[in-house]
């Protein structure tokens, strides 16, 4: 198996979602896409690892970081994930991080700078957040954790688009701090999905200023007698999150009617996390397990807008559709 190969095989093992958008783009961006959204989750396998202790990861992390700027080899950085479960998804992607630098070959020279530099970025302020430690003091401090973990992820999505598009390319400085804001939009989601197992784990990214606005801290959030005031902080997490995914809209709309499936790519992540916000809303199971669209809900959404994803009075309507809780 080549390494080109070896690129959708993994997409699939680590989110099928994400490996169909994949086929629905551009020829000429599937290869750079899934391969930077591999070596995000190379970053994010070592950041989220369950048992793995802290001091470790942060040592793990600048390895990496090394590995991405051509200054230890990969194989080297991998030996040292050999304790780890390879069949854990993003253990087994992580430990194909010699086939992941060597597939840089592959893609065009000029996307190379990009997607190595916000990866880079990302893996170093992962490991600065590992440092710092388990909470969150205010919004402030929030919106810089999730600005390394996706907000960047954002800035290089754009920078791909831009190369792919010269319609797109023109309109590139204004869309930078718009893609920012989906990133944080969509990790404000992955928040509020994980709050219980983040918090079994040792982590909470609630602010503790929104907490302690609600008279509770961060045990008390978790525990029955506190419900009330709990789902008081995570609707007010919604609405953040809410918030910074009105940008989406304006995003796809800078993508040309003509590129449907570069369009697709990325009103799915948009319309998913908005269902996911939709069933949070004053839901308790939000901070019991974790709460999920179904299966019936990605392919309803995927097909209605495969159909009427190139119109953006559709979109606007189908997005306010999905946002209130009782949509099917």
């Amino acid at each position: 198996m080549t390494t080109s190969e070896s690129i959708p095989e993994m997409l699939e093992k680590v989110s099928r979602t994400f490996a169909l958008s994949i086929r629905y783009l551009p020829k000429a961006l599937r290869q750079p896409v899934g391969l930077s959204y591999l070596l995000y989750r190379v970053s994010d396998c070592l950041e989220d690892h369950v048992t793995m202790l802290a001091e470790r990861k942060i040592r793990l992390l600048e390895e990496w970081n090394c590995v991405l700027q051509g200054n230890r080899p990969a194989l080297e950085f991998v030996h040292k994930l050999s304790d780890l479960d390879q069949q854990d998804p993003e253990v087994y992607v992580a430990q194909r991080a010699p086939d992941l630098i060597a597939a840089l070959d592959d893609i065009p020279a000029e996307l190379r700078e990009p997607i190595i530099s916000r990866v880079s970025e990302s893996t170093v302020g992962m490991a600065r957040w590992q440092k710092q430690g388990p909470f969150i003091t205010n919004l402030s401090e929030m919106d810089d954790y999730m600005h390394y973990v996706a907000g960047l992820v954002g800035y290089l999505m754009t920078d791909l688009f831009s190369w792919y598009s010269a319609h797109f390319r023109t309109q590139r400085a204004d869309l930078l701090p718009i893609s920012r804001e989906i990133g944080l939009g969509l990790q404000t989601v992955n928040v509020i999905r994980g709050l219980r197992s983040d918090y079994e784990r040792g982590w909470v990214f609630v602010p503790e200023i929104m907490l302690g606005a609600a008279g509770i801290d961060r045990d008390q959030f978790f525990q029955v007698e506190y419900e009330d005031r709990a789902m008081e902080v995570i609707n007010q997490l919604i609405d953040k999150a809410e918030g910074h995914l009105q940008y989406g809209l304006a995003y796809i709309s800078a993508l040309p009617r003509q590129f449907h499936g570069l369009r697709l790519a990325c009103i799915w992540p948009l319309c998913f996390a908005l269902k996911t916000l939709a069933i949070s809303r004053n839901n308790v199971e939000v901070l019991r397990s974790e709460v999920k669209i179904t299966r019936n809900d990605v392919k309803t959404i995927m097909r209605k807008t495969i159909l009427m994803g190139w119109s953006d009075r559709w979109l606007y309507g189908y997005t306010n559709h999905l946002s209130q809780r009782s949509v099917g």
